[in-house]
């Protein structure tokens, strides 16, 4: 798995380059690898609008906003479940009061269904 560095140390690592030390130099140095140098380089330059790409504030916003649309679609299912058991619960227009049975329904509950309350 790969580690993660702070963004402080990889603005660090950037400076030093931009000061015209090698990546092969600063990777032996700091004994970290020469892709994870270059993709901190490209990342920086797609951030300043001088490569085209998404940006990594633009990938936070999509990362947080693909994270609540699963919460969401969740919550979603859960909902259409609870529906679909409410609905096996209800007994049916035709049924007489007296041969009606609530086995999932108590108290205030079994008022709501004869009132039509949802």
């Amino acid at each position: 798995m790969p580690r993660r560095y702070p963004s402080e140390f990889r603005h660090r690592v950037l400076d030093l380059l931009a000061a015209g030390r090698s990546v092969a130099q600063l990777a032996a140095e700091l004994q970290i690898s020469e892709q994870a140098i270059y993709g901190w380089r490209r990342q920086h330059l797609i951030d300043t609008g001088q490569l085209p790409g998404l940006s990594s504030t633009d990938n936070a916003e999509l990362v947080a906003a693909r994270r609540r649309i699963a919460e969401l679609e969740t919550e979603l299912a859960i909902t259409r479940r609870a529906a679909e058991l409410l609905k096996a619960a209800v007994p049916r227009q035709g049924t007489p009061a007296s041969a009606r049975s609530w086995p999932n329904l108590t108290g205030s509950s079994r008022w709501m269904v004869r009132a039509g309350v949802s």
